[in-house]
């Protein structure tokens, strides 16, 4: 494995928080909407049902919600928190970072925060950035937020987009520890792939206006082929990458959890791997895809076949492109 400084920390993850919005969106209600059905999205995706955040609420209440759900779980005090991470697509608001309104909402001060943005891939993103912080020792508790409330920007119209996505939100605490953690990571983006899988309206190069009808532009859109190619093998070689340089096998590896796409592209990165199939873990079925939240809301559901020690192999794709694989001790 990857030799490391002597007496250099981990960054190891000592709590975990979800929460699901209650409404459901089933693929029976979709037939109300486009031509579609719930055969055919089972099919395709693997998906049931996906979770709809309530009107009048944003990103920020479900992050809320599930740290004060890990604080609870793991007896955490909030007031120990030094760094938040939030990675999301589907800000509160262009400005301030909805890092800022999450601590404003939780009563929390003098705390670094700042939001990432790297799509479906922003989570691992997050995770390294702050493991980072931790292994320096210049913070001692952070929190990462994966979080989306990517259903506002879903047009119901349209069953390339319609069909996968949900809302939801996680949260992982990470603190020291001299006996694991946060091993390694391998992330990539190429800018290549924007045209594939994007919400154009509310930049700076399609700023919204007032006075123009309302536009398309502003849904989600997605090449559903395109992405599905090139997710499951940049998935499969960052995996692969990351195995290689920590001189392990995919023997070695207790679970893999990829990011929550589509069920078609988790089988074909586990096939690729060559890994059991009850190795790689799964969530989809009732909650789509939520975008930054999936990886964590996929171990916060999972967590009772996760034991102390495993080593756990992380792997995402979104727009951009943006990809990559990490792989961490289980020390919980």
């Amino acid at each position: 494995m990857t030799e490391r400084i002597p007496s250099r920390p981990y960054a190891a993850i000592t709590g975990i928080g979800g929460y699901i919005p209650p409404n459901k969106r089933s693929n029976t209600d979709l037939e109300q909407f486009c031509d579609t059905s719930d055969e055919w999205i089972i099919k395709r995706t693997g998906i049931k049902e996906r979770r709809i955040l309530e009107e009048n609420l944003a990103t920020s209440d479900m992050a809320v919600k599930a740290i004060q759900d890990l604080a609870t779980q793991y007896h955490k005090n909030l007031n120990d928190v030094d760094a938040l991470i939030v990675a999301t697509s589907t800000p509160d608001m262009p400005m301030p970072a909805t890092a800022n309104i999450i601590l404003e909402k939780l009563g929390l001060t003098n705390v670094w925060a700042f939001d990432v943005n790297a799509a479906c891939s922003g989570f691992l993103y997050a995770l390294d950035m702050a493991s980072a912080l931790v292994e320096t020792g210049r913070y001692k508790n952070v929190l990462v937020v994966g979080a989306d409330n990517i259903s506002t920007y879903v047009d119901l119209r349209d069953r390339s987009t319609n069909i996968l996505f949900g809302d939801g939100a996680g949260v992982i605490w990470l603190e020291p520890s001299l006996e694991g953690g946060i091993m390694d990571a391998y992330l990539c983006s190429n800018g290549a792939g924007k045209e594939f899988l994007k919400i154009e309206a509310g930049g700076s190069l399609y700023p919204i206006d007032s006075n123009l009808p309302v536009n398309d532009n502003r849904f989600l859109k997605q090449d559903g082929k395109t992405v599905f190619r090139h997710a499951v093998q940049s998935m499969s070689d960052a995996c692969n990458t990351v195995l290689q340089r920590n001189n392990l096998q995919i023997e070695d590896i207790n679970w893999l959890i990829p990011h929550q796409a589509n069920q078609r592209i988790i089988d074909a990165v586990g096939r690729s791997l060559n890994i059991p199939q009850d190795r790689a873990l799964s969530n989809i079925e009732y909650l789509g895809n939520t975008i930054a939240a999936t990886i964590p809301l996929c171990i916060w559901q999972n967590i009772k076949k996760l034991n102390t020690g495993d080593l756990v192999m992380l792997t995402a794709f979104g727009a951009g492109f943006s990809w990559g694989a990490s792989i961490f001790k289980w020390m919980i």
